[in-house]
């Protein structure tokens, strides 16, 4: 592992208009990021407007930007969801609990992984089902008259909240978050998800279910021991739970 922290990727799922594409490119180069990452966007073409608006971007962020699939960015990345509109509480929690963007810095700062900051599209941001998959949630607390925050606007706020990150001084990993690769956790997620048809829970609770797991689990931070005795412990429950049945 290098000593210097990795700075997080910027994910953009669905991006409609290439321009965007470019305006959150900028802001990446202005506060120092450098990991692109576009999902199911538009073509970026050289002499179109995503580099009209990329700034200095245009010359490494925007032509060295990747397009993995959603699946690819769930299994790849600690996941934050970016959201205007949160639940409030526990009851409804698809979209709790949740990170205010000023305090995303601090939480994330010790995780050693390789983190996404996730954002949708312009015009209904990222769904229920996408948010369902994806580690954290983070909202940037807006007027309640008018929550709903441009594309572009949402990103460089959230950038600039999180700079830091990008900027980190060289530190020596933390014992303590030594988090499991992503796709150690999402075979954990698996893992729960057939114990759970093996138990017979309930067919219309299970979707609910698992997202509680994800929300909790994504702030755990559990470590690769933890990930794989977790793991083991469900895959025998599965075993036991479809013995019974049978």
């Amino acid at each position: 592992m290098s000593d210097r922290p990795r700075p997080p990727a910027v994910a953009v799922v669905e991006p409609q208009t290439p321009g965007n594409v470019g305006t959150i490119a900028r802001a990446m180069k202005n506060f120092g990021f450098e990991e692109l990452l576009v999902i199911d966007g538009p073509p970026l073409e050289p002499d179109g407007e995503a580099y009209g608006f990329a700034g200095q971007a245009r010359e490494d962020i925007l032509p060295d930007h990747a397009r993995p699939s959603f699946d690819e960015l769930v299994d790849s990345y600690y996941t934050v969801g970016f959201t205007a509109r949160t639940n409030q509480d526990a009851t409804s929690h698809v979209r709790f609990p949740f990170v205010p963007a000023d305090e995303l810095a601090a939480e994330l700062a010790p995780v050693d992984a390789a983190v996404a900051l996730v954002f949708g599209r312009e015009d209904n941001g990222l769904t229920n089902a996408e948010l369902a998959r994806l580690d954290r949630v983070c909202s940037i607390p807006a007027s309640a008259a008018y929550p709903s925050l441009n594309l572009g606007q949402a990103a460089t706020i959230a950038l600039y909240e999180t700079q830091e990150l990008a900027r980190a001084e060289s530190q020596l990993p933390d014992p303590t978050r030594d988090r499991a690769s992503e796709s150690e956790i999402e075979r954990l997620y698996d893992r729960i998800e057939q114990f759970l048809v093996a138990i017979d829970h309930p067919e219309e609770k299970r979707a609910k279910t698992m997202r509680l797991v994800r929300r909790l689990i994504g702030r755990a931070h559990p470590t690769d021991r933890e990930v794989i005795t977790l793991t083991g412990v469900f895959r025998r429950g599965a075993r036991r739970g479809e013995a019974e049945e049978d």
